[in-house]
């Protein structure tokens, strides 16, 4: 059990890693594509507050910048706000994925990771 933990906290970080690289590559799609599979990864059974926690870091790590407003704004708001804002970037990301605007999409998913 512990071994498909560590498998998955492995996979999760390699497919954020490989969108990140993607997204800064122009690939749209397929970094649409990793960051779909990373939240289906995340729902699943074995996945942990710990693997959660994880990710969290390694998201940090890869959208540091020295002006990052949305990281100003998530510190006043509070969490009801932050799950509606979440909840609607997501929408916003389906949707524009549906029409087949796959740089938006990815930027819309991008920044509802923000605020997580």
């Amino acid at each position: 059990m512990e071994h498909s933990k560590k498998k998955l906290e492995d996979k999760i970080i390699e497919l954020t890693k490989s969108s990140d690289e993607k997204y800064k590559k122009g690939n749209f799609k397929g970094s649409l594509e990793d960051k779909l599979e990373v939240k289906l990864l995340l729902q699943s059974n074995l996945c942990d507050k710990k693997i959660k926690d994880i990710l969290k870091k390694e998201l940090t790590r890869l959208y540091t910048s020295k002006f990052d407003l949305i990281y100003d704004h998530k510190k006043r708001i509070d969490d009801k706000k932050r799950n509606k804002i979440i909840n609607s970037l997501e929408i916003k990301s389906k949707e524009k994925q549906s029409s087949g605007d796959f740089k938006g999409a990815i930027r819309a998913l991008r920044r509802s990771e923000k605020y997580q």
